[in-house]
């Protein structure tokens, strides 16, 4: 069978064209074949290959090797687009959050350091969105974010992150300013400016999820641990109660243990001793018992305990002391027949 004319002549451009192909992607990588290419044809091969490992990297959630080509394809992306570029900014974007990502081998300088170059990228980003979109604008809530996270001023910090809120409550799209508030409030609630704004973010994002995502969802069931936190840190217990309660019956349903149904069952132990409530303190008890320690040697750790009191009659006279006490946990993780072994300072402390 002779092929037409049309088709010979298309064989034959495909096959230069992959020979061409074959012998810049030799090249870029340092191959000695003898052909030329030009340095932008070069640039592009290179960002090409080192964006693609980096998608890669993301795919295969290599922490090393995102940090690696996030850098590599930033570098050479300002070359191959400019510095004020969009596509340079978002690759900037890309380097920073993975620049922003816990390291525990780094030292504090060294960690300084990187949270300290991600924060100056995160403004270049902000600085070429505002220009590009607008000082309002719905594409400037992450380069905020993230320049509101590595920011070493937290007042600073909690003026970015304010603005952020403010653009997403104008969005009107609800599940974005539920997702910012919840930025907001894990960037502050250490600090010296949580106030009950800060706290109102965990409270309307809780709402925003509660109508919008199923009881499952793992947005939603974190936001649900933290509102319990809020109202059990503020002595409103009849409202943590079921919070904590709906936590551990949504992750009761997976095959393994989770830390927040083993932190929620902790506080619900907590909250029903404090109530008197002997029975329902006892099935968090033995529902602790049954889930797995992370390490097979761990030492027992104490869930509630009521805080010592202090003899007045010592206190009055600056007497210190102590006693030393051995107990018996019993199967349902109750502390039984306490004994005292040795005291000092007197009766008092025993």
């Amino acid at each position: 069978m002779r092929l037409k004319p049309q088709l010979l002549l298309a064989q034959l451009q495909a096959q230069l064209q992959a020979q061409l192909q074959a012998q810049l992607w030799a090249q870029s990588l340092g191959s000695e074949s003898g052909s030329d290419t030009s340095p932008i044809s070069e640039l592009a091969l290179s960002f090409s290959g080192s964006y693609k490992a980096y998608k890669q990297a993301v795919a295969d959630n290599n922490d090393a090797d995102i940090l690696k080509f996030s850098s590599q394809a930033y570098s050479l992306g300002k070359q191959k687009f400019g510095d004020t570029s969009i596509d340079t900014v978002n690759l900037g974007l890309n380097y920073a959050a993975a620049l922003s990502q816990e390291d525990k081998t780094l030292d504090d300088n060294q960690a300084k350091q990187r949270k300290a170059e991600a924060h100056q990228l995160y403004l270049d980003a902000l600085a070429v969105y505002e220009v590009e979109y607008g000082d309002e604008s719905v594409e400037s809530i992450d380069p905020l974010l993230g320049a509101a996270q590595t920011n070493s001023d937290i007042k600073k910090a909690k003026s970015q992150f304010k603005q952020a809120v403010d653009i997403a409550e104008d969005s009107e799209r609800p599940m974005l300013l539920a997702s910012v508030q919840m930025s907001a409030f894990d960037g502050l609630k250490k600090s010296k400016y949580y106030d009950r704004r800060v706290r109102n973010y965990a409270l309307s994002a809780f709402e925003i999820y509660e109508e919008n995502l199923p009881e499952d969802s793992m947005l939603r069931l974190e936001t649900t641990f933290t509102v319990a936190l809020i109202s059990m840190v503020e002595g409103k217990k009849s409202k943590a109660i079921p919070l904590f309660e709906t936590v551990v019956a949504q992750f009761s349903k997976l095959d393994y243990s989770h830390p927040y149904e083993l932190a929620s069952h902790a506080r619900l132990v907590e909250l029903y001793e404090g109530k008197g409530d002997r029975e329902s303190s006892t099935k968090h008890c033995l529902a602790i018992g049954s889930m797995s320690p992370w390490l097979d040697d761990q030492e027992q750790t104490p869930l509630y305990r009521k805080e010592p009191r202090y003899p007045m009659s010592a206190a009055r006279s600056g007497m210190e002391g102590w006693v030393q006490i051995a107990f018996t946990v019993d199967e349902y993780g109750f502390v039984t027949e306490p004994k005292v072994l040795h005291s000092k300072g007197g009766t008092g402390f025993e």
